[in-house]
C-alpha cells in the first residue's frame, strides 16, 4: 500500500520525464517505454529529492507482491470462500509455493500463513464492526470450517472473543498497509512498484522514506 503524496510525486517525475505510464490499484505503475540507463539515472535522483527510493531487488519485490495479492484475496475478493491459498499465490506469481513461502520466511521472519491470518482477522473485525453479516456468514465467508475455528483463530490473535469484540465501543483496527509488518516494514514506509515496459518485464519499486512523512 501507498501513500497519496508519494502516488502524486511519482506521476509528476514520469510525466516530466515524458513517459506514458498507467497507474494500477495497490500501488503499482506500468511505465510502457523501455527505460535507458541515464533515464533510469534521472528517475532515481528526481524520486530521492522527493523522499522516495528507487528499488530493484526481485526478491523484495516478490516479498510485496506476494503481499499485495493476499491482500487483494483477503480484503476485497467476492470468492474467497472458493480460494485455496497457496494455489492462488502460485499461479498469481508464477511461481512454487513451496519457492514463496520459504522466501517469505526467509525474508519477514515470519510465514505467509500467519499473514494470512492477521489479514482475515482484520477483515473479520472489519465485517462485526459493519454489522451486516452475523457470526455465522462471516465464519462462511470467511473460508473457516466453522465458527469454532474462527473464534479460536480470532481469539489467538486479538486476545477477544469476537462477540467480546463486537461489545467494545472502541473497536480498534489496524490499516491493511500495517497488518502484519514487521517493525523495520513500518519504518521504511510505503511502496509503490514502478515495472518498465511490459513487453521486457523489468521491475522496480519506489521505497518512500519514512523521514520526509507518509500520508
Amino acid at each position: 500500500m501507498v501513500s497519496n503524496r508519494c502516488k502524486l510525486a511519482v506521476r509528476e517525475i514520469l510525466k516530466t520525464m515524458q513517459l506514458h505510464f498507467v497507474v494500477i490499484d495497490l500501488g503499482e505503475v506500468d511505465v510502457m517505454e523501455e527505460l535507458n540507463a541515464g533515464q533510469i539515472s534521472y528517475l532515481r535522483n528526481e524520486l530521492l529529492q522527493s523522499g522516495l527510493e528507487l528499488m530493484d531487488d526481485k526478491k523484495s519485490i516478490l516479498i510485496e507482491k506476494i503481499k499485495t495479492t493476499i491482500i487483494e484475496m483477503v480484503h476485497y475478493s467476492e470468492d474467497l470462500q472458493k480460494t485455496n491459498f497457496s494455489t492462488y499465490l502460485s499461479e498469481k506469481l508464477g511461481y512454487n509455493y513451496t519457492y514463496l513461502a520459504n522466501l517469505f520466511s526467509e525474508m519477514q521472519g515470519s510465514t505467509i500463513e500467519h499473514f494470512i491470518i492477521l489479514h482475515k482477522v482484520e477483515r473479520i473485525k472489519e465485517l462485526i464492526f459493519y454489522g451486516e453479516l452475523n457470526i455465522t456468514e462471516i465464519a462462511y465467508n470467511m473460508n473457516y470450517s466453522s465458527v469454532a475455528h474462527l473464534s479460536s483463530q480470532f481469539k489467538k490473535v486479538t486476545g477477544l472473543s469476537p462477540s467480546h469484540f463486537k461489545q467494545l465501543k472502541d473497536k480498534r483496527r489496524t490499516p491493511i498497509e500495517e497488518v502484519g509488518m514487521v517493525r523495520e516494514d513500518l519504518n521504511n514506509g510505503s511502496d509503490l512498484r514502478v515495472r518498465e515496459g511490459s513487453n521486457h518485464g523489468r521491475d522496480m519499486m519506489v521505497l518512500e522514506d519514512s523521514n520526509h512523512g507518509a500520508v
